[in-house]
C-alpha cells in the first residue's frame, strides 16, 4: 500500500464526482476505472463518504498549485489576477461544452444535508477561494477605497461566478458566464472610479 495508491484512487474519484456526481458513482465505479483491488481501497478509505473527505482535502490543500498558480502565471496586477481566475472558469466550460462545473460547488448543491465533517471541508474550500481573491482586493490597495469590505466582495465573486457556470451549464450556453462576469467587470471598473475619486480629495 502506498500513496501512488492513494492518490490514484483520489484522483479517480475526483474525475467521477465530476462526471456523474457524488450520489451516482459508485465504490466499484471507482475501483473499475482506478484498477485498484477493493482491499487497496478499502486500506486507505473504509467507506465512499471517505473518499470524499479525501477528495474535498486534497482540493483544500492543493487550490495554490492546481487552481490558483497555473491561472495567476504571468498576471500581476491584482485586479486582473481576479478575471484571470474566471477565466479559467470559462475555459473550462468552452472545452467541455458547457458540462464543466465548479467541482466544490457541485458537491455543495447535490450533498442536500452533509456530514458535518464533509459540510465543514465544503466551506473551508469556499472560504479559502474567497480568501485568495480578498487578498488580490488587499493587494490592489488604495485603487479601490478603503471603506470597502472586502471580505464581502470577495464573496461577492465566488456567488457571480458560481452562478454564472450554474447557469451555463443549465442552458448549455456560454453567453450566460459571459454576461454575469461583464456585469462583474463593470462593477470593478465602478469601484476603481470610485477609489480615483477619493484618491482625489
Amino acid at each position: 500500500m502506498n500513496a501512488d495508491t492513494r492518490n490514484r484512487i483520489l484522483m479517480t474519484a475526483m474525475e467521477l464526482f465530476w462526471e456523474k456526481g457524488y450520489n451516482s458513482t459508485s465504490v466499484s465505479d471507482i475501483l473499475s476505472r482506478s484498477q485498484v483491488h477493493s482491499g487497496s481501497l478499502y486500506h486507505f478509505f473504509p467507506g465512499k463518504q471517505d473518499v470524499l473527505i479525501g477528495v474535498l482535502e486534497f482540493y483544500r490543500d492543493g487550490i495554490e498549485e492546481n487552481l490558483l498558480n497555473p491561472a495567476w502565471e504571468g498576471v500581476d496586477d491584482p485586479i486582473e489576477r481576479i478575471f484571470a481566475l474566471l477565466a479559467g472558469y470559462r475555459m473550462q466550460l468552452l472545452l467541455t461544452d458547457c458540462t464543466y462545473g465548479c467541482p466544490i460547488g457541485n458537491l455543495a448543491l447535490e450533498i442536500h444535508e452533509p456530514d458535518p465533517k464533509v459540510r465543514e471541508l465544503l466551506a473551508v474550500n469556499f472560504s479559502n477561494w474567497a480568501r485568495a481573491i480578498e487578498g488580490c482586493l488587499e493587494a490592489a490597495g488604495n485603487r479601490l477605497a478603503a471603506d470597502i469590505d472586502r471580505r464581502a466582495l470577495a464573496e461577492f465573486v465566488l456567488t457571480v461566478m458560481e452562478g454564472a457556470v450554474m447557469q451555463s451549464r443549465t442552458y448549455r450556453d456560454l453567453g450566460h458566464f459571459d454576461r454575469n462576469i461583464s456585469v462583474l467587470r463593470s462593477h470593478f471598473d465602478m469601484l476603481v472610479r470610485a477609489g480615483k475619486q477619493t484618491r482625489a480629495h
